[in-house]
């Protein structure tokens, strides 16, 4: 499902030059539906070519689009002057990879989807508000559902907001709805992070800090990776939603010296009837699918949730990249002293739990048909 590059739909990103924003500039280089014509960033980068505003700050190994060199970045604060490039770049939305206060990029999104431009985000600042989705795509992509509700409240037209969550999360949700799917709900999780330093963004984590170290607190970090599952697993209950009771989940969140890859060690009780065997939930896990791979989405991976058989993997270094680095790697499966049964998993946390991760809930949200 491909389109020659005049029939893409043109997108912008607020927060262009920082981490995030640089991975969504680097993956959308070849998207097949999207192609960015707008960028905003912080005043320090206004006014000058997208080329000029990143040098010497690119981190990532693939380089920009030829056209994006020369894109004018915008001030994102001053929003009608940003809103005029947007118009005349004729984009369709925005992708959100603020770096700002919560406070801050909470009015500031509000004041885009006013606009009448929808924001797709990166950011926490909405993760918590009454009628925004928090859309992992293959798990809840009924939430997209409370989009005209959302819109009908707020008086806005076509703009709206809808968030991915925290990428701690990312590499336990999928594992967990797959058992939640074939009638195994989890009652309780321990789950021990180690969270790769880019997740921190750039300059991020001090090198005298990582080096030969383990950090073991992330602010607001474990916060968000015990409350958000209870919203993506929750309904919504009118026009706002209402969080599922189950699981209830305790964090450890750590950060360890690795570039890229957020890994979890997870100990689950299951809250009723248990998996007849380990090789069922390996089964599970294997025969998962949800929508992005029914309707075969550019940046779905074919495989969404990969088990490895080896007794020391996943590992950071080698299973990240899997799948356009948009699957779980799962591994060490195993009976657990405590709970029911304990595993490891994997996922990249700039790609699937940053901006791959939102480039996918934009692919959700366009076959919805809100783009």
């Amino acid at each position: 499902m491909s389109q020659n590059s005049s029939d893409k739909i043109p997108v912008g990103i607020l927060g262009a030059t920082g981490m995030v924003g640089q991975q969504y500039i680097s993956l959308l280089n070849d998207h097949p539906w999207f192609e960015v014509r707008f960028a905003a960033a912080s005043p320090r980068s206004a006014g000058k070519k997208y080329k000029d505003a990143v040098a010497g700050r690119w981190q990532l190994t693939k380089t920009y689009a030829p056209h994006v060199a020369d894109i004018m970045v915008e001030d994102a604060n001053d929003v009608n002057r940003a809103i005029d490039a947007f118009k005349k770049g004729g984009c369709s939305f925005v992708f959100s990879a603020l770096e700002m206060s919560k406070d801050e990029t909470k009015a500031l999104e509000e004041q885009y989807a006013a606009a009448g431009i929808p924001v797709i985000s990166n950011a926490s600042a909405h993760r918590w508000t009454d009628d925004v989705p928090v859309l992992i795509a293959e798990v809840n992509p009924e939430h997209t559902d409370i989009i005209p509700l959302q819109k009908k409240e707020r008086g806005w037209d076509r703009g709206f907001i809808a968030v991915k969550p925290n990428c701690s999360i990312q590499s336990y949700m999928k594992p967990i709805h797959a058992l939640v799917k074939a009638g195994y709900p989890a009652q309780r999780l321990i789950v021990h992070t180690m969270q790769a330093v880019s997740g921190a963004g750039y300059p991020g984590v001090p090198s005298l800090d990582m080096i030969d170290n383990i950090v073991p607190y992330i602010g607001g970090e474990e916060e968000k990776s015990e409350k958000e599952p209870l919203k993506i697993f929750g309904s919504i209950n009118g026009n706002v939603f209402k969080n599922a009771e189950l699981p209830i989940i305790s964090a450890h969140c750590n950060r360890v010296p690795v570039i890229d890859g957020h890994t979890a060690c997870v100990s689950l009780e299951f809250a009723g009837k248990k998996p007849s065997s380990m090789e069922e939930i390996k089964k599970i896990w294997a025969d998962y699918k949800g929508l992005p791979q029914e309707a075969d989405f550019p940046f779905a991976p074919k495989q969404p949730i990969i088990y490895r058989e080896e007794d020391n993997r996943p590992q950071p270094r080698k299973d990240r990249d899997a799948d356009k680095a948009m699957a779980v790697v799962i591994g060490r499966l195993r009976q657990c002293n405590v709970f029911d049964i304990r595993f490891v998993a994997l996922s990249h946390n700039t790609v699937r739990g940053a901006a791959g991760g939102g480039i996918l809930n934009a692919e959700l949200l366009k076959h919805k048909g809100y783009l």
